[in-house]
Formats: C-alpha cells, sequence, structure tokens
C-alpha cells in the first residue's frame, strides 16, 4: 500500500514541477533575477558592486606594494650590511636609495642621512648624535607604517558592512514578497518571487563581498605586522651599530 502510494507520488512530481515554475513564471537566471527586482533592491546591489570593486583595487595594490617590499629588502639587507661592515656610510645610503621600495630601505636610508648630517657638523656632542639619528629612525618607521597601511581600514568597513547593506536588500525583498501577496490576493510562487529573488541575490553578495575582504585584510593586517617587526630590528641594529662607531672614534 505504502510502495504504491509512494509510486504514485512521485508520477506526479514532473508535473507539479512544471505547474509551479508556469505559476510563477520565473527565470533562475542572474539576469532574470536582477531584471524582477525593485529599485531599492537594485541600488543596494549596486552599492555592493561599488564596495566590491574597492576592495579588490586595495587587495591588489597592497598585494603589489608588499611583494615590491620584500623582494627589495631581501636584495638591501645584505648589501646595506656589508656596506657598513666596510664603515662605508655614504655607500650604504646609495644602497638604500636604490630600493625605495623596501620599508627597510627606506627606514635605514632615514638614520643613516641623519647620523652622517650630525657627524659632518662640527662640535657635535657624540650622544645627540646618537638620539638624533633614533628620532629619525621612529619617525620614518611612524610613517612607512602609515603607508603600509594605506587602505587596509576601508578594507575593515567594507567586510564588516557589506552582510548589513546585504542583509537590508534582504528585509527590502521580504517587504515585497508580501506585497506582492495583499496585490495579488494570493499566496502562490508569483506573488512572492520578485522579493524572493532580491532577498537572495542581496543577501549573496553581501555574503561574497564581505568574506574576501575580511579573510584579506586579516591576512594584509598580518603582513604589516611583520613589516613593523623588521624595521623595529632594523632600527636596533642600525643603533647599535652608531653606538660602535661612537666608540671606535673615541678610542
Amino acid at each position: 500500500m505504502f510502495i504504491a502510494n509512494l509510486a504514485t507520488a512521485v508520477h506526479h512530481v514532473p508535473a507539479m514541477a512544471a505547474w509551479v515554475v508556469q505559476e510563477g513564471q520565473v527565470g533562475w537566471d542572474l539576469v532574470s533575477l536582477v531584471k524582477s527586482m525593485g529599485i531599492l533592491a537594485k541600488i543596494v546591489v549596486i552599492i555592493l558592486f561599488i564596495m566590491s570593486g574597492w576592495s579588490i583595487g586595495v587587495m591588489i595594490d597592497r598585494w603589489m606594494a608588499f611583494s615590491a617590499a620584500r623582494k627589495q629588502s631581501r636584495a638591501f639587507a645584505p648589501a646595506v650590511a656589508g656596506a657598513l661592515r666596510d664603515g662605508k656610510i655614504d655607500e650604504a645610503i646609495k644602497v638604500a636609495e636604490r630600493n625605495k621600495k623596501s620599508h627597510l630601505a627606506k627606514v635605514v636610508t632615514a638614520g643613516l642621512m641623519e647620523f652622517k648630517a650630525h657627524q659632518d657638523s662640527p662640535g657635535e656632542i657624540p650622544g645627540e648624535t646618537i638620539e638624533a639619528s633614533k628620532r629619525a629612525l621612529e619617525r620614518t618607521e611612524a610613517i612607512v607604517h602609515a603607508e603600509l597601511k594605506r587602505g587596509l581600514g576601508g578594507l575593515a568597513t567594507i567586510g564588516s558592512t557589506a552582510p548589513f547593506v546585504g542583509l537590508f536588500g534582504t528585509v527590502v525583498g521580504i517587504l515585497n514578497a508580501f506585497k506582492g501577496i495583499s496585490q495579488e490576493k494570493a499566496t502562490g510562487l508569483a506573488a512572492v518571487a520578485g522579493g524572493i529573488a532580491e532577498a537572495l541575490v542581496t543577501t549573496a553578495m553581501g555574503l561574497l563581498v564581505a568574506i574576501p575582504a575580511v579573510m584579506m585584510f586579516n591576512y594584509l593586517t598580518g603582513r604589516v605586522e611583520a613589516f613593523d617587526v623588521e624595521m623595529d630590528n632594523s632600527s636596533s641594529e642600525l643603533v647599535d651599530y652608531f653606538l660602535k662607531r661612537r666608540s671606535l672614534r673615541r678610542s
């Protein structure tokens, strides 16, 4: 008996599906979904597209900047270390200037130029020379840190707000679905199809924009923190080098 009823139900499934599609007259491809959306939902989608384009632009810009900084720093570090080991500060500055995209080169250049300027000044107290170089290093570190973080604030904002923008579109879609029910005086698929389309598309768009933005923000923030550690280490090593040179001069 159960098997017979199940077979009868399965037999009528294609007919039921055809009836639903015919009644709803819904095209579930992307173009049809967008066409069935209202003005507010389309505005939400446009805003999400703009947010997505902005976040992708920031991702590409930061990726290129960080890759260039990493590549040039790897070439810069051993070259400047060799020049300083030989006591050639001018040569070290030239090496740094050839690697302008390196975060290490920017910091080291500032320290070396400050140290050299104070060394060339007659009657300069050695202790003041070291302190001036430290301040130059700290200032440059802060500037480079701000440059490295450029755009990441916007990326974080997009990652945190995109789901809510999509949720607003979802609410608008649900309201339009209820509006369709009240206007059609029916509860069939045709009455709610437009609202369902808006809710689905805006929700999906919000998530698609937010998830990559949050993931890349966390990744890029980790890279910036690693660069900060490298700059701090380079600054400390450079100050130690200046102290050693002062000791050698005194002896």
